[in-house]
């Protein structure tokens, strides 16, 4: 048996070096440029508008960490980094990876995480973190987590049948970059999206649904998901990424107000990220109670047997936990 090392301690206390890495490098263009042929230093230097040495010693950490290799002096991409850092990949999510690493509102939550446990909470500001009314920082996320949202929107069509065509009328709450109702209105002619956002957002999700060709029957619906009428009869409603954010009471107040929006056969589709019972597992989808506790006031990664508990005391009888393949996260399906 080997003895006890500080090895993995010190990886985690330098943890913000491999963050620092990756959005420069995203930002430079870095892994895009040696995607393109640039392999040396001296090319990616050219390239890149930035110094040799700098460039050297930034693509030899990226090889230490494995997102990059090396033979000589000629850098070549992972498959990982191929497929997702590459501007030229159908599949690149650099902008979310750029997103999540920049001094934004969601890493600034960490920079006191020792008064945010004391606290209990977000310190950002005293209106709710990064959901305070109307907070900038999700016209930048409705920009960049397309790419990374995409395989979840793609899932959830396919569960709830959209390719069948049925006339289906969709409330897409906190729509965002607006990509789960646009994916169900492209796969389905039949299908009529009202998407609920604060203005400056539904009109970047208003860019993804004219791009996607669907915007006829996209249709925006301005203000706080707790505050505008949201209409009635639907057949679908999407609640994606977005109770994490609030607690128990608030979401429940929420649901009840989604439930008498429904047909009685409506279904309700929540896109979470669900931990089990014991709170350490399935790992990403648990860890996420952290990114909750730094950056909102009262959000937090709950648990099927909560989400259970709140949706029927909001009037839905049955509910179905999916997980979803390759993704830390999980689907919720709700009737009355």
């Amino acid at each position: 048996m080997s003895s006890p090392s500080p090895a993995r301690i010190m990886a985690a206390v330098h943890g913000h070096h491999q963050t620092a890495a990756i959005g420069t490098a995203v930002e430079l263009g870095l892994f895009t440029a040696i995607g393109m042929g640039h392999s040396s230093a001296e090319a990616l230097s050219e390239h890149c508008h930035a110094s040799e040495k700098g460039i050297r010693i930034l693509c030899d950490f990226l090889v230490i960490h494995e997102f990059l290799t090396k033979n000589g002096t000629d850098y070549a991409l992972t498959p990982e980094t191929a497929l997702f850092l590459d501007r030229r990949s159908p599949a690149y999510f650099g902008g979310v990876a750029a997103f999540l690493a920049s001094a934004s509102p969601i890493r600034m939550g960490f920079s006191d995480l020792t008064a945010v446990v004391r606290k209990g909470g977000s310190i950002l500001n005293d209106e709710g973190g990064t959901v305070s009314r109307e907070n900038p920082v999700w016209e930048e996320f409705a920009r960049s987590m397309v790419a990374m949202m995409a395989p979840s929107a793609e899932a959830i069509a396919q569960i709830v049948n959209a390719p069948e065509g049925k006339p289906m009328k969709v409330l897409d709450l906190a729509a965002g970059h607006g990509l789960f109702g646009i994916t169900i209105a492209r796969q389905n002619p039949a299908a009529t999206v009202y998407a609920v956002d604060w203005h400056n957002v539904l009109e970047i999700a208003r860019e993804h649904a004219i791009a996607a060709g669907v915007a006829a029957r996209w249709n925006e619906i301005e203000g706080s998901a707790f505050e505008v009428e949201f209409g009635g009869d639907y057949d679908l409603a999407l609640i994606t990424n977005f109770h994490h954010h609030f607690n128990k009471p608030t979401i429940e107040t929420l649901m009840r107000k989604v439930c008498a929006a429904m047909k009685p056969e409506g279904v309700v589709v929540t896109l979470e990220f669900v931990p089990n019972d014991d709170r350490i597992s399935p790992p990403d989808a648990a860890s996420f109670a952290m990114m909750m506790l730094a950056t909102t006031t009262e959000g937090d990664a709950y648990t099927f047997a909560e989400y259970d508990e709140l949706y029927k005391n909001s009037g839905f009888t049955h509910n179905e936990l999916h997980r979803l393949p390759n993704s830390p996260q999980a689907v919720i399906l709700s009737r009355r």
